[in-house]
């Protein structure tokens, strides 16, 4: 079930549509800088949630913020420490907080079905329980897609027990990497009664890193900086490079990997985080970048100064050390990769629009929204990407990207093969269209291939201590094919066993696992916590849309 806001009253002469959350940012805080707020075993922390005025470039526009600030606070813990939050909303709507990650107890997961909406004006304490070492955030569960956009995330950092987990560092550094989509000098609107954007998410036009359009960050000439990276995007996958440096991967969603190696890039998906240790051997001026198969865009500017850092940690960057845990479960996982999966899910869209009638225009055409090429007299499939073919009248209004002021080029999709692009959808490549999907034309379903049911009616009950092996399959039998990154609440974490039957070769505990187009991949969960859990698409107009299930974990 999704939850959306009351729509609000009738609105007086010169009011913003009553369909529409509020934009103007006259009269409000300014978004000040994110603190980092360290907080003992059995502390108290007050999140506060509320508009403010945030400068984008030459813009100023109206956005939400967790303590004043984009992103919120984030909160350091120590590893198996329990903290209690009191969530006060002073936002626009009913709020709930997802702690995305942690293993808590289940009444405090911030879903609809665990805990009841925080009222505007009202407050609710959660008991944030945080057991496992990383890095971990938390946003909102009811409006994911509004609250999200608007800039409603933070992480939390749960230091290690033991000093050694870690390799040295000089330092560290929490980025979140975002996107947001601007129209007419504002974020772009959101409708109070219903998602938009359903078919492939709202792509943004603005890149944010650390809650900043043109963040500058200095360094020292052999510096090791440890770098927490978490995708708080919507829908938009990071693919993050560093030329100039070094990097090693370390780390993921839920502590470190099995086996730590050196890397050119690392691939987020939304709500995906990433550890990467970085290396900068000379001075000058880098670039942190995010790459797509047909761009480079400039994340954050990095100055490496002459200075050189002390003490010397490039011995300790050049061992590649292995997690013990995690080379203990790859001994055992043998059994688990031949065996057949206990369960089965599907990742299917299905789009719903009337064709209008021929007229004086003769029979009706039908075409892809993402290949505009692709013409037939009759629905069918795109032969290049497999999405369901239809009414050109649909897929190209007559109109032109000045009428929707939200600055993309609507001319027409260039579009790609899945193939070409990694089975990742990069970019919007059906602006129009998918501007106008809502949950009302475009259903976002996840299957049980087993019983035939799909999201609420999905019913599955483990017990704490099993280990339940999940078949992802993202079929291209779908009416718009396109990658999902798939999250499992606090019910426990799982390993990714393999991809399309190749063995995933570096282990690490996850909560969240990009499925790319076509493809199949097997999880193993490891059930830890009784409750009921929420599983769901982290694209976040797809998770309002429906796609989404509930299962029972008994003790």
């Amino acid at each position: 079930m999704t939850q959306h806001a009351t729509p609000a009253q009738s609105p007086g002469p010169g009011s913003e549509p009553t369909d529409r959350f509020p934009s103007d940012p006259a009269g409000l805080p300014v978004c000040g800088a994110s603190e980092v707020v360290e907080l003992s075993d059995g502390a108290a922390f007050e999140l506060r949630i509320g508009a403010v005025a945030k400068r984008l470039g030459d813009l100023t526009v109206r956005m939400l913020a967790y303590n004043g600030s984009i992103p919120g606070p984030t909160l350091k813990v120590k590893e198996g420490s329990e903290v209690e939050v009191d969530v006060v909303n002073d936002g626009d709507l009913e709020a709930t907080v997802h702690w995305h990650g942690l293993r808590l107890e289940n009444r405090y997961d911030g879903t609809h079905e665990t805990q009841a909406p925080i009222a505007v004006g009202a407050s609710c304490a959660s008991r944030v329980l945080c057991p496992d070492p990383g890095v971990y955030w938390y946003h909102p569960h009811i409006r994911e897609d509004y609250g999200q956009e608007m800039g409603l995330y933070g992480n939390v950092l749960v230091v290690p027990a033991k000093l050694e987990y870690w390799p040295p560092v000089h330092r560290e550094m929490l980025l979140t990497l975002d996107d947001v989509l601007i129209a007419d000098g504002a974020v772009a609107p959101f409708s109070r009664s219903e998602t938009t954007h359903t078919a492939m998410g709202r792509f943004g036009d603005v890149f944010l890193v650390a809650g900043e359009p043109d963040l500058a960050l200095s360094a020292r000439r052999g510096e090791v900086v440890r770098f927490y990276l978490t995708n708080t995007a919507n829908t938009r996958v990071f693919k993050v490079k560093l030329p100039g440096a070094r990097m090693k991967l370390v780390g993921g969603d839920s502590g470190r990997c099995e086996r730590e190696e050196f890397v050119e890039d690392v691939v987020l998906a939304p709500s995906e985080r990433t550890v990467v240790d970085v290396l900068f051997d000379e001075a000058g001026q880098l670039t942190l970048e995010h790459h797509t198969p047909e761009r480079t865009y400039p994340l954050a500017a990095i100055t490496v100064t002459a200075e050189a850092a002390e003490p010397s940690l490039r011995r300790a960057f050049e061992a590649l050390r292995r997690d013990p845990e995690l080379s203990g479960e790859r001994r055992g996982l043998a059994r688990y990769v031949r065996a057949a999966p206990d369960k089965t899910v599907a990742f299917v869209a299905e789009m719903d629009f009337d064709a209008p009638d021929g007229g004086a225009d003769g029979p009706v055409a039908y075409t892809c929204p993402m290949h505009p090429a692709v013409v037939a007299d009759e629905p069918g499939r795109c032969p290049e990407c497999g999405m369901k073919l239809l009414p050109q009248a649909i897929v190209n209004p007559a109109s032109d990207a000045h009428a929707h002021g939200d600055g993309h080029d609507h001319a027409g999709a260039d579009g790609h093969g899945h193939e070409a692009a990694g089975g990742i959808e990069w970019e919007d490549d059906m602006v129009d269209l998918n501007r106008i999907t809502t949950p009302a034309n475009t259903r976002w379903k996840i299957i049980d291939r087993t019983t035939g049911v799909d999201d609420e009616a999905i019913a599955w009950q483990f017990r704490v201590g099993e280990r339940v092996k999940i078949r992802l399959v993202n079929e291209m039998d779908s009416d718009h094919p396109m990658h999902h990154p798939f999250h499992i609440h606090g019910a426990g974490r799982f390993l990714v066993l393999a991809r399309d039957k190749v063995v995933e070769p570096n282990l690490a505990w996850s909560d969240t696992v990009l499925v790319r187009t076509g493809e199949t991949v097997d999880i193993l969960l490891d059930v830890t916590n009784p409750g009921r859990w929420m599983a769901h698409c982290h694209i976040a107009e797809h998770h309002e849309s429906g796609m989404m299930f509930s299962f029972d974990v008994t003790a």
